[in-house]
This record gives structure tokens, sequence and C-alpha cells, in this order.
């Protein structure tokens, strides 16, 4: 038995259809609205959680956040509202506007039934990268994903005529903002290229290989992060020392060591914004020849990892956030001057949020701490074994799900929801675990009513999710270090995240206290782009914020 801990957390939930709940009808729509924007950017700021967005407003540029939150529509009790509060998840949960349940991306890694083996999100061995080393377990195709995204549905609604293109530190982040019918393209932490694979493609365009012959990701090398305020604006983070993080290799030049580097600070940010200009000057988005609407999906991988190596009270975190807000600038004033300002639209969100470091949560009287995945399954397996003599039920395990031998079960015929009772019991009398969800009780109609219950029924999938699904408290999480932070579960901080909309003639300024959620995204844009909503769709469109035409 191979047990996997994964961090950031998989947090793996939730439900049946039956147990989809019921979303408050929104207002009529308007009768008559803009001609769709010409190209709709839709970013994801990877690991932001709302609250960092408030703490640090006042000392953002004008050209940034402070415009998406002045001139755009603002909610600021925005959720990825299901319990598994990952990249993977949140990053599907955008376009297809559906839950895990439907959409199959229950985790970053899981444990494939059929063959025993932990699975990554995005891998297909079908494909490689182009013109890159390709790992077992890379990310290179949708091919797990069961539903469709916004992206596939305005391919076919334009004929293939519309342009789809994502863009992202992370292969996941790119591919699940790409769908099926798109094109995405990822940073290579082995030569610091963007590269496509060949689910896509089998040649990149002449744009991809000119911007790759330009090695900008070099430029950075020697290269140190210092802070960018005064020191007295980090009086609010975590207590310690300001920070100078320097870019460089062993061997003395740009190698994988420190490209590898690049990803753990603002330096892969940047570079990601400017492949996207490379992209929307290669591929003419937002000025499509056939006048059809583009859609760019970009994410921004950077904060992520800050946060998990720091925590997101450090003073990185802090300054990363206040580059990237510079960054969005720059880009925004690109996007006006190349497409026009009254041309494009763009949704920013996140794909999660993130929980203090424990030990930074401990200084603040929160009970907080770590729990040994390695040893609560060891724990959980010495205690069945006892219970069940001459069985071995888990066959594995991808915290936060445990899978059973059901085989085995079968041929010593011991009942299923009889080890699942006794591992539920076991579980819960240990520190730091919440609650655990079985199967039965998965499949069982209905629930307690609890918004945990909620989070972690729309996530649970019934193939691909386990058979236990651990829930840890509120402030712990799975791990054995001693410093860091991560995400996964299904509480607020987790799942609150930014929700912003900003586009001249499509969406009316202003800030919401109304409760929203990232699957509301991907039905509101279908509406903008007068096209059919993706089939596993169930967000509302935000009515509240479209603007007639003409106002």
């Amino acid at each position: 038995m191979r047990t996997t801990i994964l961090l950031p957390l998989a947090l793996a939930a939730s439900c049946c259809a039956t147990a989809a709940p019921a979303r408050t009808p929104a207002a009529p729509q308007p009768a008559a609205q803009a001609p769709a924007p010409k190209l709709v950017v839709v970013m994801a700021v990877d690991g932001l959680p709302q609250e960092q967005l408030v703490r640090y407003r006042a000392q953002f540029g004008q050209g940034g956040f402070r415009r998406l939150l002045e001139q755009g529509a603002w909610f600021a009790d925005a959720h990825q509202a299901h319990g598994t509060t990952v990249t993977a998840v949140g990053h599907t949960a955008i376009l297809t506007g559906a839950y895990p349940y439907q959409h199959g991306i229950v985790a970053n890694n899981w444990i494939d039934r059929a063959t025993g083996e932990e699975i990554y999100c995005t891998e297909d061995r079908a494909h490689q990268y182009i013109g890159e080393a390709t790992g077992p377990h890379d990310g290179t195709s949708p091919a797990r994903l069961k539903v469709d995204t916004l992206g596939d549905q305005l391919r076919y609604a334009t004929g293939n005529r519309a342009k789809v293109v994502a863009i992202s530190g992370k292969d996941r982040g790119a591919i699940l903002l790409a769908g099926k019918n798109g094109t995405a393209y990822m940073y290579m932490e082995g030569s610091g290229n963007f590269a496509s694979s060949t689910w896509y493609m089998q040649q990149h365009p002449a744009w991809v290989q000119r911007y790759n012959a330009g090695k900008p990701q070099d430029r950075y090398y020697g290269k140190t992060w210092r802070p960018m305020l005064a020191d007295s604006a980090y009086a609010m983070d975590a207590e310690g020392p300001l920070f100078a993080l320097s870019y460089y290799s062993e061997s003395g030049q740009p190698d994988a060591g420190y490209y590898k580097r690049l990803k753990e600070g603002p330096y892969v940010d940047e570079l990601t914004l400017d492949f996207a200009r490379a992209a929307i000057e290669g591929e003419q988005l937002g000025a499509n020849p056939a006048g059809v609407p583009d859609l760019l999906g970009v994410s921004l991988s950077a904060h992520d990892y800050v946060n998990h190596r720091y925590g997101p009270e450090s003073r990185m975190s802090h300054d990363h956030l206040q580059r990237l807000d510079r960054m969005l600038a720059g880009f925004f004033t690109y996007l006006d001057k190349r497409v026009g300002f009254d041309n494009w639209l763009i949704v920013l969100t996140a794909d999660h949020g993130f929980a203090n470091s424990a030990e930074f949560s401990q200084q603040q009287r929160v009970d907080a701490g770590r729990v040994d995945g390695k040893q609560l399954i060891a724990g959980l397996e010495q205690h069945l074994a006892a219970a069940f003599k001459g069985v071995k039920p888990i066959a594995n395990a991808s915290l936060p799900n445990v899978y059973f031998d059901q085989q085995a079960l079968d041929k010593a015929g011991v009942k299923r929801a009889d080890v699942e009772q006794a591992a539920r019991n076991w579980l819960l009398a240990q520190t730091g675990i919440a609650d655990v969800y079985t199967r039965t009780r998965f499949e069982e109609a209905g629930g307690t009513g609890t918004r945990l219950d909620l989070l972690m029924r729309r996530a649970w999938h019934r193939y691909e999710s386990g058979d236990l699904v651990v829930v840890p408290r509120a402030y712990w999480s799975f791990g054995s270090g001693t410093s860091g932070a991560t995400h996964g579960t299904p509480y607020a901080y987790d799942t609150n995240v930014p929700l912003l909309m900003m586009g001249k003639r499509w969406i009316t300024p202003g800030s919401h206290a109304t409760y929203a959620e990232v699957v509301d995204i991907a039905p509101t844009l279908a509406t903008l782009l007068n096209i059919r909503p993706p089939a596993g769709a169930e967000g509302r469109v935000l009515t509240e914020v479209l603007r007639p035409a003409g106002k």
C-alpha cells in the first residue's frame, strides 16, 4: 500500500446529482445588451484569498487590482463552493461552471481504481510536450475532464472560428482553462520555455518558436527579489526580517535548477503575461478576421508557490501581491491599446484561498496544527487489521481520499459498511480530524444540511473519489513539516476568493455583498457571448452586474 500526502491538500469530497443545492433564482436578464466582446480574458491568480485583496488594497497602484475594484464589479462574498479547494478543481470550476461530482477532477492527484496507481489530473501518456522532456505524470491533456468548457462551447458556436488560448505557469492551470478544443501553453521548469502538447498540435506555430528562441527567461538570472515598498509598509505582516531572494544556479548559468527556482517568485508571472502578449499578437486575439469573439485564459501561478513556502501572512506574500498588481496594470494598459477598452472584458478570480501557516495561527492563539498523513494511515491500517483479522481493507490512499480493496472485502465476506464505521470511529478519535465521509454516507440521499456537508457532497465523484474522505479541523492540515502553509479544505479561508469583472460596455461597476460562486462565471460569460453554457454548468447568471445596451 502506497500513501501519498498531497500538499496542497487534495481534499476530495462530495455529491450525487440529487444533492446539488438549489441556488436563489436570479433577477430577469436585461432585454438587450451590447454586441459580444472581441476578447474575453479570464484570469486566475493561483492561491489568492479574498482576505489578502482586502488587507492590502490601500497599497495597490492605480491600474491593476484598484482599477478592477473601482471600474469593475466586485463580489466580496464569492466562493469556490466545493470542499476540494486545490488548483486543479478550482481551475476546472471557472470555465465549466460545474462541481467535481460532475466534472470528475476531484483533486490534483488521486488513485485510479482500475490500476491502483496514483494519477495526475491532466496526465495522458498518449501525448507529450512539444520539444520538451515529458515525464509519465506530466500534464499533457484534458482527457480526464468529463464535461465541456465555455471555450468548447464558443468554438462550437462559431464553427471553430473563435480562438481559445490558455497560458499558465502550471500545466493544470492552462489545460483545465483551455478545455478540450482550445490550446494550452505551460511553463516548462526544465527549460524556462512555454510549450503546448501533442493533444493540441504536432508543432508550435512560428510565433511560439520565435518567442522561445529569444530566451526571455534568462533575463532574470542573477537578479534579486527585494521588497518594493518602504519597510513600514510591511508592519501588518508576520514578524521577521525583510527578505532578499536571488535567482541563480549552482552551475553558474541558467539551467533547470534556475528555471525551477523562477517559479517561486514574481518573475514566472511576468513571463506568463509576456507570453500572453505574444499569444495575443501571434494569434490576433481580439482582432479575429472572422469577426467572432476570442477567449484568453491566463493563470498566474507564483502566488500559490509563495504562500505555500512562506505563508499568506508573510512579507514575501505581501510583496508578491504588490508586484503582481503592477504587472496587471501594465497588462491592462496593453489590452487597452491593442484591443481597445471598449472591446475587451476581463474576469479575475482564484482557484482557492489559503490558510495561515499553523505556527502563525498558534501565535494568534488559534487551535492549529499538522496531521502527519503517513502516520495517520499507518495507524488506521493497524486498527483495521486488528478489527478484521486476516483482511487488509485499505488498497491505497492519497489523502484526504482512502480507497478500500473491495475484492478483498468480498472474498472475506466483510461488509463495506462495517469497515467504514470502524475506520470513521477510529479517525474521529485522532487529533486534528473534524469529520470522515464514507461512500455509504455520500450515496445516501440528502445530508445533514450543514454548509460543510453541502460542499463535501458537491466535490465527491462516485468513481474517482475515495471510499473515505477525511476532513481536518479548521486551521489544521495534512503534513509533517514545521513551516509553510497550505489549502484544500471546505473552510471559508480556502473557499472565499476574489471575483471581479470589468468591461466598459457590459459590466456595471460596483461592489456587491450578495453571495456568488466561481461556477457563476461560465453561465454569465455565456450570456454575454450569446452562446449556450457548458453542459455541466450549475451557476447562475450574475444579472445584477450586466449593463443593458446603450447605458
